[in-house]
């Protein structure tokens, strides 16, 4: 007997009834999203074959629109006197846009005004970048996917080492391809791995799992997701936010979310136009394991490797502004 798989289906059959025990106290809206949420979907295939599913992540239909931002310097922040670290404030929540599958109310005002208490820099690492679906490609690859770190996520996870280390920041980057041989595990792999790295390094605080999109045209091309910055073209980077609306234990989901506006509102500041609207989900993508920990999807893959590491190069220097918290 397997009993790795024996205690996987105990575990897959929890939460099927757990959920179906909130069913019975839920009202109708609660029952729709819960008997339709991945987690539930996954949970029962597993039981009935023993078979891993990845739940599916739809991703919200997106129309590119190429704008033209030109380069600008940072907005100086809103600070009181002898106060270096960046303020937030009503200017910084217009710019913000949530694509809402989650269902649950985000107060970007008040996110934004919550202070971020950390200090990426110093000896110890503070940052771990990973990739979940690591061998993601871009336009040129075969098929949108590579196993050449060379040519993949990894890359631009590299990229955006080199930009953090170079200003102080401790850097763990683990690029181990988490989706290869199996799609299906590219989580519970990346799972394993975050919380190793996590037990090793106590002093990391940010989590980053870079990923790229997939969006299509009207006549279901994979296109790009692009703007100019002055005359760069740059792939447009989202945010993406876990909850534990799909049922699965989440109790950091608002941290992760406090964050995730903060980081919009200083990528907006540097390059208006940089990002797409925050995707706040039902799953959680391992961002239980920290308050730090965000998902962000590096362009689409209908760009090019060139315009993934100039979007790098912008979501680097919006941490690098962040680095020293926020007043």
């Amino acid at each position: 007997m397997d009993w790795e798989k024996t205690a996987l289906r105990v575990g897959a059959a929890a939460i099927a009834t757990a959920l179906l025990m909130r069913l019975l106290g839920g009202g109708g809206a609660f029952v729709t999203r819960a008997l339709t949420s991945p987690e539930f979907t996954a949970a029962i295939v597993y039981m009935e074959t023993g078979r891993l599913v990845k739940p599916v992540v739809e991703t919200a239909p997106v129309v590119l629109q190429e704008t033209t931002a030109p380069v600008q310097t940072q907005t100086e922040p809103e600070a009181t006197e002898g106060n270096a670290l960046p303020v937030f404030g009503t200017d910084d929540a217009k710019q913000i846009k949530i694509n809402n599958v989650a269902g649950y109310k985000a107060n970007v005002k008040n996110l934004l005004k919550q202070p971020l208490k950390w200090n990426l820099k110093g000896d110890k690492p503070t940052v771990l970048i990973l990739h979940s679906h690591a061998t993601e490609g871009y336009k040129g690859t075969s098929g949108y996917r590579s196993k050449s770190k060379a040519k993949n996520m990894v890359a631009i996870g590299a990229e955006l080492k080199t930009l953090l280390e170079k200003e102080g920041i401790g850097v763990v980057h683990d690029k181990t391809l988490h989706d290869s041989p199996s799609y299906n595990d590219a989580y519970y792999n990346a799972r394993e791995s975050i919380q190793k790295y996590l037990n090793k390094y106590p002093s990391i605080q940010l989590v980053l799992d870079l990923h790229r999109d997939a969006v299509t045209d009207e006549d279901g091309k994979q296109t790009g997701v692009a703007i100019k910055v002055g005359k760069t073209a740059t792939a447009q980077l989202m945010l993406v936010v876990g909850t534990d609306a799909g049922g699965m234990s989440h109790p950091n989901w608002e941290k992760n979310m406090a964050l995730a506006v903060k980081l919009n509102a200083q990528l907006e500041r540097n390059t208006p136009g940089i990002c797409r609207p925050i995707s706040f989900r039902t799953q959680r993508f391992n961002q239980d394991l920290s308050p730090g920990a965000l998902i962000v999807e590096v362009g689409a893959a209908g760009n090019t490797q060139k315009e993934a590491l100039a979007a790098a190069k912008l979501l680097g220097q919006a941490v690098i502004d962040l680095a020293g918290g926020t007043g």
